[in-house]
């Protein structure tokens, strides 16, 4: 794959394959669209806010998120399956002294469960490209301007490892709850186009 990969090619590819399925009468339609109904009705950024918010209050629930964020999720009633390949989920931590961005170079590879759909730029070439090479000078564009000390990694997903950002805690929050904290996050700052 490349940068001009085409979405809507692979689309019609589903769509053939799910009309052979159908034909063959291993796949009944109507269950599909309950499926992927019930899967998008779950999809939301808030996950990923409840994730966060969790880390920065209990130390333990980071510790095991950081380590194998898949084994972790369930702790929260959350999970990375709903597709047809289990996908591995790092979360990776920024510091006072590394930033971390995510990308999926080929095509939009995103944790959808957590981070509800992908935004249009997350799939533009100009972010996949871009951020790979002037990560600094896209995090300006939007908005985020980071000390020259503060190392950038990019991280790039693909068909089988999703990321996601935990963000910094932001200074004077100590007395807020999980929920309160949870309402203080946003889907760019767990792709790390943003502080918190």
């Amino acid at each position: 794959m490349s940068d001009d990969h085409d979405d809507s090619a692979i689309a019609a590819q589903v769509r053939d394959l799910e009309a052979v399925l159908e034909e063959k009468g291993l796949l009944d339609p109507r269950e599909l669209d309950q499926v992927l109904e019930a899967f998008a009705a779950k999809s939301s950024p808030a996950n990923g806010f409840r994730v966060v918010a969790r880390a920065w209050t209990d130390d333990g629930f980071r510790t095991r998120l950081l380590d194998d964020a898949n084994e972790a999720l369930p702790e929260l009633g959350l999970s990375m399956g709903g597709g047809l390949q289990p996908q591995v989920l790092h979360v990776v931590e920024n510091t006072a002294d590394v930033h971390n961005v995510v990308v999926c170079t080929l095509c939009s590879c995103y944790p959808l469960s957590l981070l509800g759909p992908s935004p249009t730029w997350y799939k533009s070439p100009a972010y996949r490209s871009k951020v790979v090479s002037h990560p600094r000078e896209v995090l300006e564009q939007f908005g985020l301007t980071l000390p020259e000390s503060t190392r950038i990694e990019v991280w790039d997903a693909n068909a089988e490892s999703r990321y996601m950002v935990l963000p910094r805690r932001p200074d004077g929050t100590q007395e807020l709850t999980e929920a309160e904290l949870a309402g203080l996050v946003t889907r760019n700052g767990l792709i790390g186009t943003a502080a918190v």
